[in-house]
């Protein structure tokens, strides 16, 4: 049985622990900082907990032990001190983070350690999945033009002026409207504003608009430089949100006061388990010298599975990063040194049983967990 080390115990992490468990292939060892967070996830699965400060190396070191693979469901800021122990003690790394620079730390320490473990960032929705179907779409083609990747998580009734509620990470979601974000136009990488390049279209007859945020592309701009005229990413939101955003970042400078940012956001936007998330991924190129345009659009909703509501977020998120490490157990990925979600197969990652999440379904009420788990 291949023995996982989960850290972080919140709602990622709880849904990671449950399909891991359910499958009945994996040890868990849950660890957190917060003693409430470990109690709740003990109710919920058969796991085993432990009590670690992540920014201790020797606490860290503790957890470790007898290991043989450490998922991250931690604030990307504590991702590189993670990665650079479970490296040093042969354990194989997954994270879900969505941060560029602590990817570039991660990259940092696998090119000067030279690890025998695999060590695998970004294995979340967006960046992860999202490089998944774009790779796919890429390789249909004989020469590329563009690639366009959006993605958003939403709520299923908006009902604010933001038409938004929270569904993930403050600190997160801050930094995807304030930091800067990797792109390529016209054959060279730049980087552009967060909140640009807005755009409005419609998929299945909703409206939405998208702009440009700082996640996303993964490693995808070293992948395709020189390959490719225009590689962009941008979260997808319903049509009036980016205004409303862009006046508290930009106008307000709260991009500057980030800690009141997120005290407005958490003090008076509601949570919601009643969600959906957007993937529209469209890319053009030169086939049989004919200019082609395929696109890949799903939608996937929250679900109830015994009583308890399970967001779409928590279900994507956690299902990508169980999928990956499968599919690792399974000898389907690289065996060592740091790998790309680009290097995941499409099809091996929806036929999955854990991938399979990720299937187009209309929204429905009640999901057995056995379903959830892919058993």
């Amino acid at each position: 049985m291949h023995r996982i080390l989960l850290l972080g115990a919140g709602k990622i992490g709880r849904m990671i622990a449950k399909l891991l468990v359910e499958s009945g292939d994996y040890d868990v060892l849950v660890a957190d900082y917060e003693q409430a967070a470990l109690t709740r996830i003990e109710k919920q699965s058969k796991v085993a907990t432990a009590q670690v400060n992540a920014t201790k190396r020797e606490d860290l070191q503790a957890v470790l032990a007898g290991r043989d693979s450490v998922i991250s469901a931690l604030s990307f800021r504590f991702n590189p001190l993670i990665a650079e122990t479970a490296i040093a003690a042969g354990v194989n790394y997954f994270d879900l983070t969505e941060d560029i620079e602590t990817t570039r730390k991660v990259r940092d320490i696998v090119e000067s350690a030279s690890p025998k473990s695999i060590v695998m960032p970004q294995c979340g929705l967006a960046p992860g999945f999202i490089s998944i179907v774009a790779n796919q779409l890429t390789q249909q083609f004989d020469k590329l033009d563009t690639v366009h990747m959006r993605v958003g998580a939403l709520p299923q009734y908006p009902s604010n002026a933001m038409k938004y509620n929270l569904t993930w990470s403050t600190d997160g979601l801050i930094n995807e409207y304030c930091n800067p974000c990797e792109a390529i136009h016209d054959n060279r990488q730049i980087e552009v504003l967060p909140l640009e390049g807005l755009q409005t279209f419609s998929l299945n007859g909703v409206r939405y608009e998208a702009f440009n945020t700082s996640v996303g592309l993964g490693t995808w701009c070293e992948s395709l430089t020189g390959k490719v005229r225009e590689l962009n990413y941008k979260t997808i939101r319903y049509v009036g949100h980016r205004d409303l955003m862009a006046f508290l970042v930009n106008e307000l400078q709260l991009n500057n006061r980030r800690e009141v940012l997120k005290d407005i956001l958490e003090s008076s936007t509601p949570v919601t388990f009643q969600d959906v998330v957007v993937i529209f991924c469209n890319v053009t190129g030169w086939r049989n010298e004919q200019l082609v345009q395929i696109s890949d659009a799903r939608n996937i909703y929250s679900i109830m599975s015994e009583g308890e509501p399970l967001s779409a977020i928590q279900i994507t998120t956690a299902a990508a990063v169980c999928a990956v490490v499968d599919l690792h157990v399974a000898g389907k990925l690289p065996g060592e040194g740091f790998v790309r979600q680009e290097d995941v197969d499409y099809h091996m990652f929806l036929d999955n049983r854990f991938g399979k999440h990720y299937a187009t379904e209309a929204p429905g009420d009640e999901t057995s967990l056995g379903n959830i788990a892919g058993s």
